[in-house]
């Protein structure tokens, strides 16, 4: 089992910075395609940003504004997010597979990104 908890959301405003984490319960190593996704309000959750075989991937809409990194040694990861737009609100979720004697899909349980214009 994989506790996955995000935290840094917050009230912002347009043109400003958030950097969000996600603490991992287990080995950041040992979780597959780990990944940043989004939900606004009445609209389906979407990717974000995700870090696979150590390559960083991210949706076109946040490409050269958000940076996703992670601390190994802090099974942590990160977004950090500047530019921030009205429209980048939303609650932000972490996810990740991983493999025990099958893959599981785990998702923390978000936090909300507000951007003020």
């Amino acid at each position: 089992q994989v506790q996955l908890v995000e935290s840094g959301g917050g009230l912002v405003q347009a043109g400003g910075s958030l950097r969000l984490s996600c603490a991992a319960s287990v080995s950041i190593f040992t979780i597959k395609s780990i990944s940043w996704y989004r939900q606004a309000p009445g609209k389906q959750r979407e990717l974000v940003a995700r870090i696979t075989d150590g390559v960083p991937n991210y949706a076109d809409f946040v490409k050269g504004r958000f940076t996703i990194s992670r601390d190994n040694a802090k099974n942590t990861l990160y977004l950090q997010m500047n530019s921030l737009k009205p429209e980048d609100t939303a609650v932000y979720f972490c996810y990740g597979r991983r493999f025990e004697l099958g893959w599981y899909d785990y998702w923390g349980q978000g936090t909300q990104v507000t951007v003020s214009s």
